[in-house]
């Protein structure tokens, strides 16, 4: 029981705590992981190409890419029905096992094939992540912090790009031989072995608890989360809403009858599933087609690799700032279809200096300047936008199926961006990469400006 002298809070209007960070922290480890795993396979595949004489075909490399990202897909859908029907809790620190488990086998059993599938099933388990960790912070944040928090679990890939660029560099450096390739999961290791453990003293929702008529022991967890003086929200104590005519619609009947809510929330996710994915993946091999980093007269192809991953660390320190700012505008009331059409430009002219910059000979820090700024525009407006666009676009009641579909839009367009890239360097190099991923940028702004508009998002 709360005493006399505590404050009594609503958890909806309750002043931001440590607890509340807590939280935070905790749910966004899924975003550190999931995008430090792409950045580590980034770097695996030229220290595989390294090892193998260039044996390694561009649809492999495309699949080494891409088998993370397909775990996401389908493990966030499992996960999300699953933690619907029996909870949040169990799925919660089952996903950080499996990451660790089968990082672990991809570290004892050196083999392409396991890569692939053990990237699969880490892919599986933060798949899940993504399906709960939203879930957690919109349940036990004050309304008036909710957006804010949302933003900052989702700068957690934000970190999962330094910290897995940071510390490929130090272990490449360190191992010196492209066969030690498998050694570069044990950061994904320590990720998820930091996740289980954060879980230990966690608890399942008190929402879910609530709505399964679970009263009592939802109020009891919602003080462990925040404390005996908080009580739950009214929105917390709402009865369930049983699922309606929309609800049950397939997908194609869901598309025509909200096409322009579908065709505004889906198509950006997906071009912006090239410049995260597509493009994020392949940053060392880029920078090493481009010509970006540092050349070291004499240098092994291990070192060569090295550099490509310092280069890439740098570009990667401006995705930070750019969820920050975001984030700012956001809370400034800019429309978030708006930002994320003037960001979607701005990636694009970004990308055609670096092209031009490549094509005509121009100094390095020009197009390292370039890539930076196409690395900073994703991230204040394409890469938080979609994540936030969706639940303000559809109604309460078809809202978690328009999210779904967007997510699922989006990582399908991940998956086909982080195959094609492989073939466009092997068809036309740097030039025909910067080319197509330019377009699809442009392609970004044009639709969600359009369809922005007719549905009333756009400024």
């Amino acid at each position: 029981m709360a005493t006399l002298s505590q404050p009594q809070y609503n958890s909806a209007d309750m002043p931001l705590t440590w607890r509340h960070w807590w939280i935070t922290i905790v749910t966004g480890l899924g975003q550190l992981v999931g995008t430090a795993v792409a950045t580590i396979a980034g770097v695996i595949i030229p220290m595989i190409l390294i090892a193998t004489n260039n044996n390694l075909s561009s649809a492999m490399q495309g699949l080494i890419g891409a088998a993370d990202l397909i775990g996401i897909m389908v493990g966030s859908v499992v996960f999300g029905n699953l933690s619907d029907r029996y909870g949040y809790l169990s799925f919660f620190r089952l996903c950080p096992v499996l990451i660790t488990g089968f990082a672990l086998l991809a570290i004892f059993v050196p083999n392409v094939w396991v890569l692939v599938v053990s990237l699969f099933m880490i892919g599986f388990g933060i798949g899940g992540e993504y399906s709960l960790d939203s879930d957690y912070v919109s349940v036990l944040v004050p309304d008036r912090w909710k957006l804010v928090m949302l933003g900052m679990c989702k700068t957690g890939a934000a970190f999962g790009n330094i910290f897995g660029a940071a510390l490929c560099f130090w272990m490449v450096l360190d191992l010196d031989k492209a066969t030690a390739w498998p050694d570069l999961m044990w950061i994904v290791v320590g990720i998820g072995a930091l996740m289980i453990i954060t879980r230990i003293y966690f608890f399942e929702s008190p929402k879910w608890l609530y709505d399964h008529g679970e009263k009592e022991k939802a109020v009891s967890v919602l003080h462990k989360f925040l404390g005996n003086n908080v009580s739950m929200s009214p929105e917390m104590m709402q009865e369930p809403q049983h699922a309606n005519a929309d609800q049950k619609l397939s997908f194609f009947q869901f598309a025509k009858k909200f096409k322009n809510r579908v065709m505004l929330t889906g198509v950006p996710w997906a071009c912006e599933g090239l410049g995260v994915y597509g493009i994020g993946v392949f940053i060392p091999i880029l920078v090493m087609a481009l010509g970006i980093e540092k050349e070291v007269a004499g240098a092994s192809a291990i070192a060569h690799v090295a550099q490509s991953v310092k280069t890439t660390l740098w570009i990667s320190c401006l995705i930070l700032p750019g969820f920050l700012i975001g984030i700012w505008l956001a809370q400034k009331k800019v429309r978030e279809a708006h930002l994320q059409t003037i960001s979607f430009w701005a990636c694009c002219l970004s990308l055609l200096v670096l092209l031009f910059s490549y094509h005509f000979g121009w100094p390095k820090w020009i197009s390292l300047v370039s890539f930076m700024a196409f690395e900073l525009f994703l991230n204040i407006g394409p890469h938080l936008v979609t994540y936030l666009l969706p639940p303000k676009v559809y109604p309460v009641e078809v809202r978690g199926q328009g999210t779904g579909i967007a997510a699922a839009i989006g990582k399908a367009g991940a998956v086909l961006a982080v195959f094609i890239i492989p073939v466009l360097l092997n068809y036309g190099g740097g030039v025909l990469v910067l080319s197509v991923s330019a377009v699809v940028m442009a392609i970004g702004a044009v639709v969600t400006r359009f369809y922005g508009k007719k549905v009333g998002a756009d400024a």
